[in-house]
């Protein structure tokens, strides 16, 4: 069964730091690109970081340079470390398989399948 289970939210000052994690089941991790996706209140949800199998990394230009995404595939964990974090970065942070030419705009989740995500606060 698939599963993707995130964690390492929280609340966080402007100008600060946090570590996202995500454990998938191995049947889906080994195989696929991983990507980190945000849903803001009132906004659609958007990919903002993609890992291919074999590390290749691609993301969001609001996030370039403040977002780092890593994969382990020996622990079938995916992280997104994130830095300089702004108040327009809140939001339920999801990780998901996807498929697709590799570029932030050409890749898709794989299916319909949505953990349960983590909440990213950011605000003084």
């Amino acid at each position: 069964q698939v599963q993707l289970v995130e964690s390492g939210g929280g609340l966080v000052q402007p100008g600060g730091s946090l570590r996202l994690s995500c454990a998938a089941s191995a049947s889906i991790f080994s195989n696929y690109a991983m990507g980190w996706y945000r849903q803001a209140p009132g906004k659609q949800r958007e990919l903002v970081a993609a890992i291919s199998s074999f590390g290749r990394t691609n993301y969001r230009d609001s996030v370039t340079g403040r977002f780092t995404v890593s994969r382990d595939n020996f622990k079938n964990t995916v992280y997104l470390k994130m830095f300089s974090l702004k108040p327009e970065d809140t939001a339920v942070y999801y990780c998901k398989n996807l498929i697709g030419y590799f570029s932030i705009t050409g890749l898709r989740p794989r299916d319909d399948y949505w953990g349960q995500g983590t909440q990213v606060t950011v605000s003084s």
